[in-house]
């Protein structure tokens, strides 16, 4: 069975940061996630729910994410 990324509402990605720098998350809509640039992290969306914990959170140097500019 194919699960389709939800969606998040855009009025939620206003106002949720980071947990460790306190700045702004980006949306990857393809892999449901939330990527964080200055932590490196990508934090999962599960079932529409972000998981904001970094213990959950994958490394973007590690994970095959999008390097750094």
């Amino acid at each position: 069975m194919t699960q389709t990324p939800r969606e998040i509402d855009p009025k939620l990605l206003e106002i949720l940061v980071c947990p460790l720098t306190h700045g702004p998350l980006d949306y990857d809509r393809e892999r449901g996630e939330l990527i964080s640039q200055r932590a490196r992290l990508a934090y999962p969306i599960r079932d529409g729910v972000p998981i904001m914990l970094p213990e959950e959170a994958r490394s973007l140097d590690e994970g095959g994410g999008p390097s750094a500019p």
